[in-house]
């Protein structure tokens, strides 16, 4: 009984590695019809829309935000150290020149003057007893009386006396200076812009008290960065114009080019000198500047022909003669709204793919509709 059962399990199992053996074939069977009448199926040309391109003048256009600057800005300090007794000056204030901005305590410089006129009145004392005691000796020199080394030393008492005074009046003028050095003044008139000091704290000498910024030429300064200086400006004017009132414009010219980039900000500060009245252009006032650089000649495309090729910048062209389509790099000049300026790597009349470039493979036939 038992080797009947085991006769029958070897024979059912030869009958199903059959079966799946036949269906393996059938079903590789199917697959190569399948890829034979796919492969032999042409794809249909893909419609796509064009452009061709000519050259044309492009003109490029910087515009930057830049701010209102005093022409000429001096930091001002006092020459002596001491206590800030007094302030009359703040920021945005305008200020006349020799106004009085600040003052220390003067008692210090004030003992010393003292000290220095004291000095004085002794010192002129000493030299009023020195040459009257030099005109005795040179009486009685001359008339025999006197020996010629008595006579020679009055002489050089005398000279030493002058000299003394002359030292004293010196130092009293040095005190009297010191004395007014205790004041602070504007040295010309304009707008305080910033303030470092308050009524109470110690300051010392050459410490930035005020910043202020002179009355008359003013300039706008603007932030660029140095990839701008390798473009070609038409000139050196730039259009100005008032952000808070676009009625106020004027015209400027690039006045002062720092000679290396801000290392924290990248970027190199112009200056551009402004001819207009400092009332209409106030300190501080957000202005914009734009300039004009020397015309170029590029091919203007939209953006939806961009494509890359090897992680550069391409187009899609297509042949007029075969219909198919390959991949051009080429270079921008600028990318402005809704529009490609190619500068390099496109010739007059180039048709380039405008609209489905996404979908095409070089070699791909297309079915081109040309856009105006």
């Amino acid at each position: 009984m038992a080797r009947r059962v085991i006769a029958l399990a070897r024979t059912w199992g030869e009958h199903s590695m059959t079966t799946i053996r036949m269906g393996l074939l059938l079903a590789t069977a199917l697959g190569l019809v399948g890829c034979n009448n796919t492969a032999s199926t042409p794809r249909p040309p893909l419609l796509v829309q064009t452009k061709t391109v000519h050259e044309q003048d492009y003109v490029s256009t910087l515009v930057l935000t830049g701010e209102i600057a005093a022409r000429t800005q001096s930091d001002l300090s006092f020459r002596v150290s001491g206590r800030v007794i007094a302030r009359s000056a703040d920021v945005g204030q305008h200020v006349d020149a020799g106004a009085v901005l600040a003052k220390v305590d003067p008692a210090e410089p004030q003992a010393d003057l003292d000290a220095a006129n004291a000095a004085v009145t002794s010192a002129d004392a000493l030299l009023k007893q020195a040459s009257a005691a030099f005109d005795r000796q040179k009486s009685l020199f001359e008339s025999g009386f006197a020996t010629r080394s008595t006579f020679d030393t009055a002489q050089q008492n005398l000279r030493t006396a002058q000299s003394a005074l002359d030292q004293a009046k010196a130092q009293a003028a040095s005190a009297s200076d010191a004395l007014s050095f205790t004041e602070l003044r504007a040295e010309q008139s304009g707008v305080i812009t910033a303030r470092n000091i308050e009524v109470g704290q110690v300051a010392q000498a050459a410490q930035t008290a005020f910043t202020l910024a002179q009355d008359g030429p003013r300039d706008a300064v603007f932030n660029v960065y140095e990839s701008i200086f390798f473009m070609k400006p038409a000139n050196r004017k730039v259009q100005l114009l008032l952000v808070a009132n676009s009625k106020v414009s004027a015209v400027g010219s690039v006045r002062e080019v720092a000679p290396a980039v801000d290392a924290k900000t990248g970027t190199v500060r112009v200056k551009v000198g402004i001819d207009k009245d400092a009332d209409e252009m106030p300190l501080g006032a957000a202005v914009i500047g734009r300039a004009f650089f020397v015309p170029r000649k590029v091919f203007e495309l939209p953006w939806s022909a961009a494509t890359t090729k090897d992680g550069q910048l391409a187009v899609w062209l297509v042949n007029p003669a075969t219909k198919t389509v390959s991949e051009k790099p080429v270079v921008a000049e600028a990318f402005e709204k809704e529009k490609l300026l190619i500068r390099d790597g496109l010739a007059p009349g180039d048709v380039v793919v405008t609209e489905g470039g996404k979908f095409l493979f070089p070699g791909q036939i297309v079915d081109a509709e040309a856009t105006p």
